[in-house]
């Protein structure tokens, strides 16, 4: 894209980069200083010399990434660097997630990360809520960027999930969930009724529950599936593990259980049975097309820069309503929705 002079973010080839603050933002290579916006692994690398982020990300980071030498700071907090003021604020995305704030000679942007917020007063349970910054320039992700994607209430959803688990379960069949380790499957968990049954989780996913655990958030109990000794003791179960782990050694474990995916793509017909599933819930933690616009309009910014997922039709709608719109180029994905950013354009 094109830059101006005082512009506090631009894109180089290590990502995302504040000039005034000599710092990246969820930068895809190795750099000396970074903010981490959330754990996700696309907006989360390892190799960074220094890493500024939230106190409720640290436990996630550091489980994540090893050793760090990592910042933690409160919502709203503000450090001063290289005169660039700099303060994280909730996204509603996953624990720990945030905005980025930057001020500098009396401009302010904010870069996003990933955020959700709900058009139906629900909030994700696993984190606190999206607040709007107002800014000058909002560059924003766009990864259900297109008007098909509007989000059924969470509550709607969970009690389609529950039906479904409970119908297995009265067939002694397991319900097998397909979900990312870190985000998804927490609010997974916050989420349905534990008095159904009892809920076993892959290793992965227990690891990231721990580390939620130390960031303070509380979960019902789940058990390891690797500890499992047949298929049958899954009986009436809800298992939930990353999709990618579902095949291979857990494959004898889990014939027989009725398999689903929990990702904002299913809302597309054909990508409820990819892969295999029988059945898709549209539960998202990134904002829908709504969800988009209300944010976008909450900041107050006359200027918006738009990065992954659907970025043309979101420019082309932000330019339609007078605000100056534009893209960067960047390495993240969608991997805590299940699916890479070109999955809508394949399905």
């Amino acid at each position: 894209m094109v830059t101006e002079p005082e512009d506090l973010i631009v894109e180089r080839p290590e990502g995302l980069y504040c000039p005034a603050g000599d710092f990246y933002i969820d930068p895809w290579r190795a750099v000396d200083r970074a903010v981490i916006t959330h754990a996700h692994a696309d907006h989360a690398r390892p190799g960074h010399r220094r890493v500024l982020a939230t106190a409720h990300s640290e436990p996630v980071l550091r489980a994540r990434l090893g050793r760090l030498s990592m910042q933690g700071l409160a919502y709203g907090e503000v450090v001063d660097h290289h005169g660039v003021r700099v303060s994280l604020h909730p996204a509603g995305h996953v624990l720990g997630s945030a905005q980025v704030r930057l001020e500098h000679h009396g401009r302010v942007w904010v870069a996003s990360g990933d955020y959700y917020l709900s058009s139906h007063d629900e909030p994700n349970p696993t984190c606190a809520a999206f607040e709007p910054v107002a800014c000058d320039c909002f560059v924003t992700e766009s990864t259900f960027g297109l008007p098909l994607y509007r989000w059924q209430p969470p509550s709607d959803v969970f009690a389609q999930i529950n039906d479904w688990w409970r119908r297995n379960a009265g067939r002694q069949r397991a319900s097998v969930m397909a979900a990312y380790s870190f985000g998804k499957a927490q609010h997974l968990l916050a989420g349905v009724d534990a008095s159904i049954g009892p809920i076993w989780v892959h290793r992965s996913v227990e690891a990231m529950n721990q580390a939620c655990a130390a960031a303070g958030l509380s979960l019902p109990p789940t058990r390891p599936l690797e500890s499992a000794a047949s298929g049958d003791e899954l009986a009436g179960a809800l298992v939930i593990a990353p999709p990618q782990t579902l095949g291979g050694d857990l494959a004898p474990l889990l014939s027989g259980a009725a398999k689903a995916f929990a990702s904002g793509w299913t809302q597309l017909r054909s990508g409820r049975r990819r892969r295999g599933f029988d059945c898709g819930f549209a539960l998202s933690d990134h904002a829908d097309w709504p969800g988009l616009q209300r944010a976008i309009a909450a900041t107050g910014a006359e200027r918006v820069i738009v990065t992954h997922g659907q970025e043309a039709v979101m420019v082309r709608w932000l330019n339609e309503q007078g605000l100056r719109a534009q893209t960067f180029s960047t390495e993240y994905g969608d991997i805590d929705d299940g699916e890479p950013a070109t999955a809508v354009a394949q399905a």
